[in-house]
């Protein structure tokens, strides 16, 4: 896959927009309005049917909370965070793979996110806790384009310029830390299952790396060695073949 530093920059400069960032934009906003300038009974409504609670999903099957409570967001430093992410660095993935592709990828990046927060909560016996926000999916696109541009250099948090590959390895870290510390009220598992997930699935489908034959090495070491001292030998003996007579 060919890459251009050139036309990531003026991708984003200038405002283009792939048709599923744009949707991606257009709905999340649509539906933090609604969320939030609805009315209380309408926000308790919409996040008990389409929030991520381990409750209704185990035990009712409300399984399409897997994939809606992506669009559901805490506040407007959520909601933003999140689709400035996912401008910058998913515009660069679906201009490169196509709409499709990179929804597929988007989507499962957090639905696993979603599966591994259930699993988490189901087995500390938590059934009631609410998940809302796609930062498990924007986290898979993080891991993504750090493993195909690594090179890249981006703005960490928007301000600091760092190279993509070790801006994820920082933000993973910094959600394990996290993950291991007190409660803080952001579910760093689904940071870190949308990270995981996204990286074996580009691992699954990456070409196989092949590494150094160094036994192979070895032998062309060894056997140009002995071609150079055979090649001494036979100066210092007139250039005869020992084996002739």
């Amino acid at each position: 896959m060919r890459y251009s530093q050139y036309s990531y920059r003026r991708s984003s400069l200038f405002g283009y927009f792939p048709t599923g960032i744009r949707w991606l934009l257009i709905s999340n906003t649509l539906v933090f309005l609604v969320y939030f300038l609805g009315g209380s009974a309408l926000h308790n409504h919409l996040t008990v049917l389409f929030a991520l609670i381990p409750e209704a999903v185990v035990r009712l099957f409300f399984v399409w909370q897997l994939f809606t409570y992506m669009f559901l967001h805490g506040g407007i430093t959520h909601l933003l965070f999140n689709m400035l992410t996912l401008w910058m660095f998913g515009i660069t993935l679906e201009r490169d793979w196509g709409t499709r592709r990179f929804l597929k990828y988007y989507f499962l990046c957090g639905i696993a996110a979603g599966v591994c927060v259930l699993a988490a909560n189901v087995a500390v016996g938590d059934w009631q806790t609410q998940t809302i926000g796609a930062s498990g999916a924007i986290f898979g696109v993080l891991v993504a384009f750090g493993v195909l541009y690594p090179n890249q250099t981006v703005l960490m948090g928007f301000l600091f310029p760092i190279k993509a590959k070790y801006m994820v390895m920082i933000y993973a870290a910094i959600e394990l830390l996290l993950t291991l510390g007190p409660n803080t009220g952001v579910s760093t598992v689904a940071h870190l299952g949308g990270m995981a997930f996204g990286y074996l699935y580009l691992k699954r489908r990456m070409p196989a790396v092949h590494l150094p034959d160094v036994r192979g090495a070895w032998r062309q070491y060894r056997l140009g060695r002995a071609k150079r001292k055979f090649q001494v030998y036979m100066r210092k003996h007139g250039g005869r073949d020992p084996w002739s007579n």
